[in-house]
């Protein structure tokens, strides 16, 4: 039942893309959590969160970000630059954070050198850091001038009904990935971290319809399964920047720990957040994403966000805290300290990772310093 999910998550250009590419389908890449897919999935396009595995190089991505920036915006510039992404025909380029917003600027020049490179609906979606009803009003803006955009480049008509039945798609992978998180917390292991993060991320780049199909059979015979025991696994709670990086979660259970909970962009982070699907859909998807300020792009919500996560540890039975970050992510950087802070006045051990986004090149020095962490739990 793991398969197609594995598929999704190890390649670029996976195979649940792939056929839908061949079906004659549109793929749309997004490059952060914040942008609702619900309306590519509305106008009949697959939705495809942007990665970066696969990166071998970076002279692409160095010529016009320069050396010291977060890896991850450089790795998808290279991708595209190497037309690993010739299976879209948009994208859409979200303020993440100033590297992400750089990347609209970057693509657009390199688009200039590398034929091909640039799909031909480029769209910049703008996101507020904060949730006030001015910050609110401007967010339904953007969803609208997407909505136009998509619309007029494309051909299609997306209404209030087929916005409202892509929100109930979207809502029910929510329900069953909080379903799967649920039976993932048990005291023996039902799945493992790295299969529920795989799950997670796969989410983001199939066609949300057959994931929702294979997800409910997944998690009927987790229902069913037999718990395979802990064997004294300490259990990890892995938070932090942006990976999707299966392998990582895959390091630190080899390690001899188990992922009970993670609260990762591409992850499980925004499952929670379910969309209404009364009134106006574009209110709705509004304040779906912008509400829960689960991302500290997000200005003056610690408090908000430290509380997740001490209530997530909690009913996972987390004896430790591993928070990792990309080189170069300000933001992560700086709140990773706060939390490591915070989690250690209760008592709660935390390991803190600095790494580059990628193939897990540093993987020596990783596994040494999660084996002398995990030594210390015991």
């Amino acid at each position: 039942m793991i398969t197609p999910f594995r598929e999704a998550a190890a390649r670029i250009y996976n195979p649940h893309a792939a056929e839908w590419f061949a079906g004659g389908g549109q793929i749309a890449g997004y490059t952060c959590s914040f942008m609702p897919p619900e309306i590519f999935h509305a106008a009949g396009i697959l939705p495809y969160r942007l990665r970066g595995i696969e990166t071998e190089t970076m002279e692409i991505g160095d010529a016009y970000y320069g050396p010291y920036v977060c890896t991850f915006p450089k790795c998808l510039l290279q991708l595209a630059g190497q037309g690993k992404y010739g299976f879209l025909s948009g994208a859409v380029i979200s303020t993440g954070c100033d590297a992400m917003r750089r990347l609209d600027e970057c693509w657009r020049m390199a688009g200039k050198d590398y034929p091909d490179a640039l799909p031909e609906f480029f769209h910049y979606f703008d996101v507020p850091h904060k949730t006030e009803p001015h910050a609110l009003a401007w967010f339904k803006d953007e969803i609208r001038r997407l909505i136009t955009a998509v619309s007029n480049h494309y051909g299609v008509l997306i209404t209030d009904e087929n916005l409202k039945s892509a929100i109930s798609c979207y809502n029910r992978g929510r329900e069953l990935l909080l379903e799967m998180e649920s039976l993932r917390a048990a005291e023996d292991v039902v799945i493992s971290g790295t299969d529920a993060f795989t799950v997670a991320v796969a989410g983001t780049v199939m066609p949300r319809q057959r994931f929702n199909e294979h997800l409910e059979a997944l998690v009927h015979e987790l229902r069913a399964a037999a718990p395979e025991p802990a064997n004294g696994r300490k259990r990890i709670l892995v938070t932090g920047s942006i990976n999707d990086d299966t392998d990582l979660v895959g390091l630190i259970e080899d390690a001899g720990a188990v992922v009970v909970a993670d609260n990762i962009c591409f992850g499980i982070r925004s499952a929670a957040d379910m969309v209404r699907t009364d009134g106006d859909p574009v209110d709705a998807l509004a304040g779906g994403y912008l509400s829960n300020s689960v991302c500290p792009r997000m200005f003056g919500a610690y408090d908000q966000r430290f509380a997740n996560l001490r209530e997530k540890a909690a009913r996972t039975g987390a004896e430790g805290v591993i928070l990792q970050n990309i080189r170069f992510c300000d933001m992560h950087g700086s709140e990773n300290s706060l939390i490591e802070k915070d989690f250690e006045a209760m008592g709660i051990p935390c390991l803190k990772l600095e790494r580059e986004y990628g193939p897990l090149t540093e993987t020596g020095r990783m596994k040494m310093r999660i084996e002398a962490f995990l030594e210390q739990l015991s």
